[in-house]
């Protein structure tokens, strides 16, 4: 008793000094701005409250609580925080694809010198490039600079996924904002990105386009097999033998279990419908990333009723071509072309969203899509695919995406018309933190690539 009377004050003092110190929460009311929150008209004179976190008023007139630090949003424009629909912010490098062949065969790489080479795969078998169970948000890193940088261009939240392998882990929502990587994740798994770019000869099984595509779908099939099978098993254990564990199945199966989106690549007309076909023949909720070329098939898409996330890195000349090459008319067209492909999704009724796909800097997204508004995209149009229908093609439409009551307060405040080429961010608001943007290099040290598109797209062909 003696002994418990000496160690309960000790014990206490660590509670207390272990626990974290709670921050007062955030009070904010930006007013007599203009209000524009996507889903409802736009409020030229109004008040927006952030709350612990949370909007918890917007309009034109409401009542800003005593404690809030109230902003004169007096030439203030008051927006949703913008959304990156698939990249690698936040997450290391050993989860980041290597941006071309030679690179993943370099000295150099960490593939080549610092992992262990796996023993070449001799078939589906042995699940190879597959790691389906692993979480984006699991491996995030709050103080990857690239976080700051986005986020001082008004974007609050993105969607961050491994990318090494042909099935290489699951999507996060993160919001680009925490000290530590849990404050970060918003969802810890919204979507299973497939890549088909074919394994190092080296490695075995799949080395071409067909045999990836052939391991995908042996993957799907085996998943819907194994569903059934563990779901009678189940009914009725006694007396069967019990289902094989399949670490890849496993993953797989709970991703097509929740419906949660299997996201697959497609930039080109053949591309694009050959993975409309993937996904009806396999009974997929998916939606088709890369997209660049889907001018051409948007009435084809709107029929197959698939989302898509537009890559914002359009086609281009690669610095280094050799100026003297001969290029077709076909790549040519599509170069210029595809800029257009935003406005014809829209005329078609088609659900898409933007994502940066390894351009360099946020001012590079921006005057992209400056390229698509030039091409006939709308600046409303534009808008929700970096807000509302990015957060509802994830599943997190009820909390991102919008300025209403009760979502996350991921607030962008401007000075000027958002895509506007001299327009500057005034605020960003994450969680209820306020932040203000900092001056960022013209060429950072690292892109927020995704590096899933193929070689061709790369290289600004079709």
């Amino acid at each position: 008793m003696g002994l418990v009377r000496w160690l309960l004050p000790i014990v206490c003092v660590g509670v207390l000094v272990a626990a974290p110190t709670a921050a007062p929460p955030p009070y904010y009311a930006i007013r007599d701005a203009r209000i524009v929150p996507v889903t409802g008209s736009i409020i030229e004179r109004g008040t927006i409250v952030l709350s612990d976190g949370l909007i918890t008023a917007v309009g034109a007139s409401v009542t800003v609580p005593p404690e809030a630090e109230v902003i004169d949003g007096t030439g203030l424009t008051v927006y949703p925080g913008l959304i990156d629909t698939l990249t690698t912010i936040g997450l290391p490098r050993s989860q980041r694809a290597q941006p071309s062949a030679d690179a993943e065969r370099s000295p150099s790489s960490p593939s080549a010198s610092s992992q262990p080479r796996r023993p070449a795969s001799r078939g589906p078998e042995d699940r190879p490039g597959s790691t389906p169970w692993a979480l984006a948000a699991d491996s995030l890193q709050a103080e990857d600079e690239r976080v700051e940088e986005w986020r001082s261009a008004g974007f609050t939240a993105a969607v961050v996924a491994p990318s090494r392998g042909i099935l290489p882990g699951q999507a996060s929502v993160v919001n680009l904002a925490g000290e530590r990587p849990g404050d970060m994740v918003v969802a810890p798994s919204v979507a299973l990105p497939i890549s088909l770019e074919p394994l190092e000869r080296a490695a075995g099984f799949p080395s071409s386009l067909m045999g990836v595509l052939a391991y995908v779908r042996q993957t799907f099939l085996d998943a819907r097999h194994g569903m059934a099978v563990e779901e009678a098993y189940e009914k009725t254990p006694r007396g069967q033998k019990r289902p094989e564990y399949d670490r890849t199945v496993e993953a797989v199966s709970q991703v097509l279990a929740e419906r949660r989106p299997i996201l697959l690549p497609a930039t080109n007309r053949p591309q694009i419908l050959r993975m409309l076909d993937f996904a009806r023949e396999l009974e997929l909720n998916a939606a088709i990333y890369g997209a660049q070329g889907a001018y051409d098939v948007a009435e084809a898409v709107a029929a197959g009723k698939l989302p898509m996330l537009v890559s914002l890195k359009w086609p281009e000349q690669a610095k280094d071509a050799d100026p003297e090459e001969d290029v077709s008319l076909r790549v040519l067209r599509f170069r210029e072309r595809a800029p257009s492909t935003p406005a014809a999704l829209t005329k078609a009724g088609v659900k898409f969203a933007f994502y940066s796909d390894g351009l360099a800097t946020p001012k590079e997204v921006l005057k992209n899509v400056r390229r698509a508004l030039d091409a006939g995209l709308t600046r409303e149009a534009a808008l929700r695919a970096f807000t509302q229908d990015a957060a509802d093609i994830y599943g997190v439409g009820n909390r991102l995406g919008s300025l209403e009551t009760g979502k996350i307060a991921n607030v962008l405040v401007t000075e000027g018309e958002l895509f506007d080429e001299k327009t500057k961010v005034a605020l960003v608001f994450v969680d209820g933190q306020k932040f203000e943007p900092v001056d960022q290099p013209a060429e950072p040290d690292e892109k927020p690539t995704t590096s899933l598109a193929s070689g061709d797209a790369e290289r600004g062909r079709p």
